[in-house]
Parts: structure tokens; C-alpha cells; sequence
């Protein structure tokens, strides 16, 4: 482990989440996928959903679609096995909360109104139009990769799909959140492509043509742009070397690296980009919060191109 590296360890163990912190001993210390079950599980309620703020930008207790897909970011970081009772709970509730008309999950619910969270989490009639399938289209590629062919949650994650395809390929331009949900999505239904392939309006390789030209148009081309609010690093788009858009864009995904280490603070992390205005407590323990998370997800993106530089 580098001497940055080395920083951002002491960083996550000192004043991280115990989740972010088991996190990334488990991806770069050989640590436990157990003890990053344990601290996920505290996130959990009996309903199998998740709540109590594991997405910090909302700090809602109850159960949600969104808090439940950031559950599922850990569970498939670590390849957790399907058969683990903590996901096959969060896929019952998900089975639960599903809209079969829209074929979306909400992604936000009145709920979230009533405890601190950011801005454009706050719920309002008619609000999913903003979202769409952020999360629902990533939470369908979950349920596919999670469930047995033909299955109540496998069949319930193909149809979310099908109706998540449709708005896709009609679309012109996309958030970029959003666009990683579908590229996501991408990459479950590729995974199980001899299952789904069938039961999918499009063929996956149109998708996917479709589904580059969006991300191209989400990606910030001038490194002097980046960092400032909301909008897409080259290795937002592009997480890996064996990215279909990795070639063209090589020298700014590399760029992107090297402006990831030149900002990385002394003590190890990054500041992030966003805040809740106003001035909000809240908000300064979703920062720390976010800064853990940050660190772990980009630590990641630099060491999947380590043999590139």
C-alpha cells in the first residue's frame, strides 16, 4: 500500500463510518466481507429495506427504494452470495415497494420530508419525473443478478428492465446519476444476457451503443471544470480500462487520475463538491460521512487503472 493510501486508511479508521472503514479493509487489507456485513446489517430494518441514513444526503430511519440500492452497491462490490439471508430480505422488500405500472421504484417517498436531507431529495407530487429510473434501473439489474431464472424477483427485474429500456432508447440526453444506474444496468443483463436476451425489447448490443452516446454527452472534457458541483469526471463514465469508451478517451481518463491525486487532501480524503445550503448541521455529518464513501470509491478507480501509468 502507497504512502497515500497509507493516509486515507488512517483517515477511514479514525473518522469514517465503521461501514466505510470495513470496506476498505476488505477490498485492500484482506479484511473481512463479514465485518462489512455486520455494519451494513446495522443499516437494515425488519422490513428488510434500509434506512437510517445509509445514502447520508438523507437521513430518513424508515425504509426506501434509494437507501435500499445503496445497500446494493456494497453487496455487489463484494460479490456477496445470493444466498446471504441480509440481500434475500432486501429483495423481498423491494418486491414490495415496486410500482409494476412504471415499472419503477420511487426514489424518493413523502417520508423523507420529515428528517434532515438535501434538497433535491425533498418530495413533492409528480417528483419521480425528475428521477426516472435513478435507482430503479440499477435495482432491476440487482434483482436479475441476485435471483434464479424465473423467479418472482428474477421476473419482477426483467420486466423493470424491459420498461427501463424503453425509456432509454427514447431518450436524447440524461442525468448523468441516472446514466449510471442504465450502465449498471448494462452490465447485469450482459452478465445474464443468455437469459434475458428473450424477454428484452432490444437486443443488448443496441443498448449498449445507445447507452455510450448518452455517457459521452455526460462527460466534463475540461479538466478545469472539474470538481466544481455536480457534474460528470471521466471516471464517472469510464470506471475501468476494460470500458468499451476507454480508448478514445484514454488521456483524460488518465488526466482524471492524475487530478485525483493532486487533490487528495494531507490527512488522506477529499472534499466533495456538493453541500445542502443553508448552512446545515446535518449536513456537516453527511459530509464526513461522504468523504468516507469518497475515498473508498476512488481509491478503487485508481487502482483498477494501475497498469495504465
Amino acid at each position: 500500500m502507497n504512502k497515500h493510501m497509507e493516509r486515507t486508511s488512517r483517515w477511514l479508521k479514525r473518522n469514517a463510518r465503521p461501514l466505510e472503514a470495513a470496506r476498505w479493509e476488505a477490498l485492500f487489507e484482506k479484511g473481512s466481507k463479514a465485518k462489512v456485513l455486520e455494519y451494513l446489517k446495522a443499516f437494515q430494518n425488519e422490513d428488510g429495506g434500509f434506512g437510517h441514513g445509509v445514502e447520508p444526503d438523507f437521513q430518513l430511519p424508515d425504509s426506501s427504494p434509494m437507501a435500499a440500492w445503496a445497500a446494493s452497491q456494497v453487496l455487489t462490490e463484494l460479490n456477496v452470495s445470493s444466498k446471504e439471508p441480509l440481500l434475500q430480505q432486501m429483495a423481498s422488500y423491494l418486491l414490495r415497494t415496486y410500482d409494476h405500472h412504471s415499472g419503477m421504484w420511487p426514489s424518493v417517498i413523502p417520508e423523507v420530508n420529515q428528517y434532515p436531507h438535501a434538497p433535491w431529495w425533498t418530495w413533492r407530487e409528480g417528483v419521480q419525473t425528475n428521477w426516472m429510473f435513478n435507482p430503479g434501473a440499477e435495482i432491476a439489474g440487482f434483482l436479475i443478478d441476485c435471483s434464479q431464472a424465473n423467479t418472482e424477483a428474477w421476473s419482477t427485474g426483467v420486466e423493470s428492465a424491459g420498461k427501463a429500456l424503453q425509456h432509454l432508447m427514447n431518450a436524447h440526453e440524461m442525468d448523468f446519476h441516472e446514466w449510471q444506474c442504465y450502465q449498471n444496468l448494462w452490465i447485469s443483463l450482459n452478465r445474464n444476457a443468455e437469459q434475458v436476451q428473450d424477454h428484452l425489447p432490444y437486443s443488448i448490443q443496441r443498448v449498449q451503443a445507445h447507452l455510450l452516446s448518452l455517457g459521452e454527452k455526460c462527460l466534463i472534457m475540461d479538466p478545469s471544470e472539474w470538481g466544481n458541483g455536480y457534474g460528470a469526471l471521466p471516471t464517472d463514465i469510464i470506471s475501468s480500462p476494460q470500458h468499451p469508451l476507454y480508448s478514445q478517451y484514454k488521456p483524460l481518463v488518465l488526466e482524471n487520475l492524475r487530478y485525483f491525486l493532486r487533490t487528495l487532501k494531507e490527512e488522506g480524503v477529499w472534499d466533495i463538491s456538493w453541500d445542502w445550503g443553508g448552512g446545515s448541521k446535518a449536513f456537516a455529518v453527511a459530509e464526513q460521512q461522504w468523504k468516507g464513501i469518497t475515498a473508498v470509491h476512488r481509491w478503487k478507480i485508481i487502482n483498477a487503472f494501475q497498469e495504465e501509468w
